[in-house]
This record gives C-alpha cells, structure tokens and sequence, in this order.
C-alpha cells in the first residue's frame, strides 16, 4: 500500500480537526456559550476600536478558553468511556480538568476588564 503524501495527511488532519471543532460546537453547552461570548467580545474589539496589542490578547484568550474547554471535554468523554460508573479518582481527574478551565476563564475575564473597563467608563 503506497504511502500517503506528506501535504495528503496535513489535508485530512485538518478536516479532521475542522470536522472536532464542529463537533464541540454542536454537541456542548459550555462551548456554545463560549462562542457567544467570543462573538460578543469580538463586536465589541471592533465597537471599542481596540489597539492591535488588546486583540492579539484578546484573541489570545479566546483561543485559550475554547481549547481548554475542548480539552476539558475531550478528558470528560475518555474518564466516562472508562469508567462509566461514579469513581472517585475519575471524579478528581474530570475535578481538575475543569478547575484548569475555570482558571483560563478568570485569567481571560482579567484580561477582558483591563481592555474594556477604561474604554467603557
């Protein structure tokens, strides 16, 4: 079997990750929410004229809260397929991997204040 093209795998590798993005969107609440908040904050980057600094930071944040909840999904989905019954340990494993969303939630949050709050008062 001939061995596939180097440019071939990148192609399916990013349908693959385009077609996990689109899935994440469609099937979880928290990053449905997250893609609001994304729209809002990016209105509100092009409302407020914010300097290329801010929306580097602010895109920044975005992509880091929307990765880290997909990870944090990623490792809710794979602690349930194992161990689908209530675990102690799983529970504190799905405990910090959502503890590591709220913490890039308050850090992006911090961010949007200092960006936002001078401009708005």
């Amino acid at each position: 079997m001939p061995q596939e093209s180097f440019l071939v795998n990148r192609i399916k590798s990013v349908g693959f990750a385009l077609k996990g993005a689109f899935l994440l969107i469609r099937t979880e609440a928290s990053i449905k929410i997250q893609v609001f908040i994304t729209i809002i904050m990016t209105a509100a980057g092009f409302y407020f004229d914010i300097s290329s600094t801010e929306w580097i930071l602010q895109i920044f944040a975005i992509a880091l809260v929307l990765g880290i909840e997909g990870m944090n999904t990623a490792v809710e989905k794979i602690a349930d397929y194992i161990q689908p019954e209530f675990d102690v340990k799983i529970g504190f494993i799905k405990d910090i991997s959502a503890g590591a969303v709220m913490l890039v939630s308050i850090a992006s949050t911090i961010i949007g204040l200092i960006i936002y709050l001078p401009k708005v008062l």
